[in-house]
């Protein structure tokens, strides 16, 4: 059977071929109805979007997922097939050579580009590409006598033939090769539109080809997607009605697929021009969920980042404001107390941390004379093309008398700045970066005058940048030209008599701030969140102009102070520094640091959760002594009473040694009767220790099994222990707490602490007082790494068992590189094994 009666490509003798089976993909149907005429004056109110977040409204429809046969397929974009091209026959010895029992077939390796079907060897057949735009026609052979597992494309002049392996294959080659002359066609169409009632129902059926096709790939959404937002790119004067219309268009594709960045920039513009229209609510919420739950890194597309922002500043604009923040916060954390998608809260607080910034990008720029990010995403990149220096916006007080005049004067005038008088020639030693006004002692100083606001123009700081490494190292006490990073408190506090700096923000700024404070204070308020939040904020990751902000701090203040109410180590540690040598919230907050506003009961609450944890150490109490003890006797003179046994405590463990500064601490305790009452407890204690070092009693001791915590300090006050140098506590039931018995025995030396449960807070405390211990058991403990790396610092231990712990191997090689004369270490049954 020649092949004209079997089915040529478009000729007159193919009418057979048309009229049996082939593959159809299921007609084209609108997936989303019209937006009414009445959204658009939709507000906040208890109707409104605000009501109505996440609930289903007109802009949704149910999608519809076609093929019949069920099957699912990849998108082709190269691959290996039989080809063969058959010309229309126009005379009788044509269609004999045409027949099926002289066809050739070619072997070829087809590439499905953007526009055309092209060859890797342009010979043959398939000796130029074959455009999309000449296909007229695209089936699937399947009458009985056709060749197996073809499928026909129809051009003008004849038909191309290719032949896959097996069905599947053919079936894949027919979806790719439909698929890409489908976009290929839309493309075309939508980038010259002519009538935007006809673009609609274009997009409106391009949707629904990318929703029903068989194909799954990452592109098959995509691809719409990018041709929409290019479209929308190159016709920014269309109706705002038409915005939303096209906006609703292509909602379904946007349930499982993150906008590209040009939508983005598209809706963006919409959130803030129209924030109150009912897109915003039922179309960008999905959207924005999709973003918060599965987004890996804001870094990749950072304008997913700013359509997140702009939608949430978009949802305070309803009448109900915050409330409907609030609601979009609770519906991504979920009913439950646990939260089911792990990235939604560092999602969110990369975006609350991006609109803090942006408050004080100007601030920020004026510091350093940096590009901001809207000069680097016009392309401004020379320095030329910025902004002249602007100086630091700031509120305090004027200095009471006029500087000296070898200083250079910082003062706060209503209007321009007047210009700077000359500095004197520098001195051997460079003079620091920020000349602050000093006047000359009085016996009664006039009252300061209250702050002034200062306007953008004037300048209140003069830094010296050719001084600044000179006054870094003078601060630090080291030399000049050291590399040592600055203390950012020493960097706010640019006075010590001026306690707040303030900034000054524009209105919208001002509304930006207040919105992300806020949703910072309630990711605070979820349990579950708090411990990765504190972990996220625990660096300070806010530039420095937002911590001299007093508005700012205040508003943090509640995230700090959640953060200190939190029993559990893991948050209430991330108040500390991150590092030694950085500040931590600790700092920031306590008095005399940049944040404090109080009396010092934030700094109170953060020191008593710390002390109740595991950090009753020498080293935190060491801290508090060299920077805080003025603060600490002060409110232990007010009868606080975790700062009354924080001085005892310093005077228990030595801390102290100026004989004046312990007199004056005594005389602190004896004047509350909170703190009498403590300072008598102590030296009792006192009395007991030296009872309990004196020389004599046993050298080895063995407590019976079962024995508690209790009959241990029992057992120790009962008589001198001085001598003790073997302690057996295995098989007993002591825990942590016994530590606080253990480290009054000055010549321990060995420590057998086997099947307990001694766990992290007790090893931490023996590491820091017990310097002499040689040997230590600690099988089948609960200790960790976080206590065994506390050990490091027991330089004479030379025996450590650690036999079925948690001691990882990191933690093992840490401690061998650490403790030279350990010889003999068990670690059998951990991972270190």
């Amino acid at each position: 059977m020649d092949f004209t009666s079997g089915g040529g490509g478009g000729g007159g003798g193919n009418n057979e071929l048309h009229n049996n089976q082939f593959y159809q993909c299921e007609e084209n149907k609108p997936l989303l109805g019209e937006m009414s005429e009445g959204n658009n004056n939709n507000t906040g109110g208890p109707g409104g979007p605000g009501a109505r977040l996440g609930a289903g409204g007109p802009c949704k429809r149910s999608l519809h997922h076609c093929s019949s046969s069920g099957m699912r397929y990849k998108l082709l974009h190269e691959g290996d097939i039989q080809v063969c091209v058959v010309k229309h026959p126009r005379t009788f010895l044509s269609k004999i050579l045409t027949s099926k029992f002289l066809r050739r077939w070619e072997p070829h390796h087809l590439t499905l580009t953007d526009s055309s079907l092209t060859s890797a060897t342009p010979t043959g057949y398939m000796e130029t590409p074959l455009s999309y735009s000449a296909i007229e026609d695209l089936q699937l052979l399947s009458w009985d006598n056709a060749p197996k597992y073809c499928v026909q494309l129809s051009f003008p002049g004849g038909t191309v033939l290719l032949q896959a392996a097996n069905s599947y294959l053919r079936d894949q080659w027919f979806h790719s090769l439909q698929w890409k002359k489908k976009i290929y066609k839309y493309r075309k169409v939508l980038n010259n539109p002519s009538r935007w009632d006809v673009v609609l129902k274009e997009i409106r059926a391009l949707v629904d080809m990318a929703l029903t096709s068989p194909l799954q790939d990452e592109s098959i959404h995509q691809a719409p997607l990018h041709i929409i937002s290019t479209l929308l790119a190159e016709n920014s004067n269309l109706s705002t009605q038409d915005h939303e219309n096209i906006i609703v268009a292509i909602a379904p594709l946007l349930e499982n697929n993150h906008p590209p960045p040009d939508l983005c920039e598209f809706f963006c513009k919409h959130c803030r021009e129209r924030p109150r229209s009912m897109v915003v609510i039922e179309v960008f919420t999905p959207v924005v969920q999709r973003i918060l739950k599965h987004n890996m890194d804001f870094g990749k597309c950072p304008r997913l980042r700013l359509f997140t922002q702009e939608y949430i500043l978009a949802l305070n604009e309803l009448n109900a404001g915050m409330e409907v923040v609030k609601k979009f916060v609770h519906s991504m954390h979920g009913p439950t107390g646990q939260c089911p998608h792990p990235r939604v809260l560092p999602n969110l607080v990369a975006v609350c941390l991006a609109a803090i910034y942006s408050c004080y990008e100007e601030f920020i720029n004026s510091r350093d004379n940096s590009p901001s990010l809207k000069e680097i995403r016009n392309g401004c990149q020379q320095q030329n093309d910025r902004k002249p220096p602007m100086p630091l916006r700031l509120l305090r007080p004027e200095p009471p008398t006029p500087p000296p005049a070898t200083l250079l004067p910082l003062s706060a005038h209503p209007g321009p700045p007047p210009p700077p008088p000359q500095p004197a020639p520098p001195p051997s030693n460079p003079a620091p970066s920020i000349s602050i006004p000093i006047t000359s002692p009085t016996p009664t100083p006039p009252l300061s005058p209250p702050p002034s606001e200062v306007n953008s123009s004037e300048i209140l700081v003069e830094m010296e940048r050719n001084n600044n490494s000179a006054n870094n190292a003078r601060r630090k006490g080291g030399p000049s030209g050291g590399d040592s990073e600055p203390n950012l408190i020493d960097c706010l506090l640019v006075s010590p008599a001026v306690n707040t700096l303030s900034i000054q923000l524009p209105a919208q700024a001002d509304r930006v701030l207040g919105c992300f404070a806020l949703i910072l204070k309630m990711l605070s308020d979820y349990d579950d969140w708090r411990p990765a939040l504190a972990s996220l904020l625990q660096p300070i990751p806010f530039p420095k102009e937002a911590l001299a902000h007093a508005k700012f701090t205040k508003e943090l203040k509640y995230v700090i102070q959640r953060f200190a109410e939190d029993p559990r180590q893991e948050v209430h540690s991330c108040l500390l520094s991150v590092r030694s040598g950085k500040d931590g919230w600790f700092q920031l907050y306590s008095p005399g640091g940049v944040a404090c506003d109080d009396d010092g009961e934030l700094f109170a609450s953060m020191v008593h959760i710390l002390m109740g944890s595991c950090y009753k150490t020498k080293k935190f109490l060491l801290s508090l002594a060299e920077n805080k003890l003025g603060p600490c006797m002060l409110l232990a003179l007010r009868g606080n009473q975790t700062m009354v046994e924080i001085l005892c405590l310093m005077l228990e463990y030595n801390i102290i040694d100026n004989k004046d500064t312990q007199l004056q601490i005594i005389s602190t305790l004896e004047s509350t009767q909170v703190g009498l009452r403590m300072y008598e407890q102590l030296c009792d204690r006192q009395r007991e220790l030296k009872e309990l070092q004196r020389k004599g009693g046993p050298t080895r001791l063995t407590l019976p099994s079962k024995s508690t915590d209790a009959d241990l300090a029992r057992l120790l006050s009962s008589g001198s222990f001085g001598n003790l140098e073997n302690l057996s506590l295995a098989f007993t039931n002591v825990t942590s707490a016994c530590a606080e018995q253990l480290i009054k025995l000055p010549s321990l030396k060995q420590l057998n602490l086997w099947s307990t449960q001694f766990g992290d807070a007790g090893l931490r405390l023996l590491s820091e007082h017990l310097a002499c211990l040689q040997v230590l058991n600690l099988c089948e403990t609960p200790v960790t790494d976080a206590g065994l790396l506390a050990l490091s610092s027991m330089k004479s231990l030379c025996s450590l068992n650690m036999n079925s712990t948690k001691l990882t191997a990191d933690t093992y090689e840490d401690l061998k590189a650490k403790l030279p004369n350990l010889k003999d270490v068990d670690v059998r049954y951990t991972e270190a094994w």
